[in-house]
């Protein structure tokens, strides 16, 4: 259902013509602007971390505005184009659909990024919003959830990998591959769980899988505790300002004190429940979609205006 609306709305609004659109984007823009400026600037900046002008690789231009291709499936077209038709058609700019992990050579708008080192070539807009931003409606309590932890996803990383390995027949940690049956690799296999079966758990791991965990953001907008090893990659959800201890509990990257950190926030569920209302005051930010939409647009004018075009 949710995948019906998204894309009914994004056709819909795709039949508005460009000037009409464009006058509907601007409408409220310059209040909600002024409002929030000071929030405003600081999230375009760590977005689009560029600083001095650049030029193209000519080679890996593939996209103007007014011409996007649909080249890396419907929900990043779209959510491309809900930010690129603000803009006059014939601007140039470089973007790179799925999961990336590499910092582009030339400057590019992505989804997803490293987040250590220099990554100001890698520029984030939210895209592929409709599988990244889901977020849960919790009704049940920390304290009434089971006292165990849970995950499930498909086993293709050595990360994912080592805490199968480690875990698999432990009775309180329940992990495991919900890829389909292979002959090379079933031996961790289990059965999917529904987000609301998860939620039953009074923590629920999320580990990153080609790029960022998909389940991060859901996990943080609920009333169980998220367990993370060091992240590594980031979204327009800003993972690489998320703090160990404040936003969601660490565990080792080898998972080797799992059970240790449940066994503390099982002891210490005060420490728990602040965690979580922290999770849940850094999701509610993206629930603004007036201002996200500004900050989206601002990002996108600053790469037109370092690559010395005119937006």
């Amino acid at each position: 259902m949710k995948k019906f609306q998204y894309y009914g709305y994004n056709i819909a609004i795709n039949t508005i013509p460009k000037f009409l659109y464009r006058k509907i984007v601007d409408r409220d823009f310059d209040e909600l602007y002024r409002q929030h400026k000071d929030y405003i600037d600081d999230r375009v900046a760590y977005y689009n971390r560029m600083a001095q002008p650049f030029s193209f690789v000519p080679s890996l231009i593939k996209h103007q505005t007014g011409n996007l291709k649909r080249d890396c499936g419907s929900a990043y077209f779209f959510d491309m184009l809900r930010v690129m038709r603000r803009f006059p058609d014939g601007l140039f700019l470089h973007y790179i659909g799925g999961d990336v992990i590499n910092v582009p050579v030339c400057p590019a708008f992505v989804k997803s990024r490293p987040i250590h080192g220099d990554n100001q070539n890698a520029v984030l807009l939210k895209l592929n919003a409709i599988r990244h931003f889901q977020f849960m409606d919790d009704p049940v309590p920390f304290l009434q959830k089971r006292d165990s932890v849970v995950w499930r996803g498909r086993c293709f990383n050595d990360k994912r990998r080592q805490l199968l390995k480690r875990f698999y027949a432990h009775s309180t940690i329940d992990v495991g591959d919900t890829r389909p049956v292979s002959t090379d690799d079933q031996f961790y296999r289990k059965a999917p769980l529904t987000h609301q079966e998860q939620l039953q758990h009074k923590f629920i791991l999320s580990v990153e899988g080609k790029d960022v965990a998909t389940n991060l953001k859901w996990i943080m907008s609920s009333n169980s505790l998220c367990l993370s090893p060091p992240m590594e990659y980031e979204t327009w959800f800003m993972e690489g300002r998320l703090i160990p201890g404040v936003h969601y509990a660490e565990v080792n990257a080898d998972f080797s004190n799992l059970e240790t950190v449940m066994d503390h926030y099982l002891a210490h569920p005060h420490e728990a429940q602040t965690i979580i209302n922290n999770a849940h005051q850094w999701v509610s930010q993206f629930f603004d979609h007036q201002r996200e939409s500004v900050i989206s647009y601002l990002v996108a004018e600053k790469y037109f205006r370092l690559s010395q075009q005119s937006p």
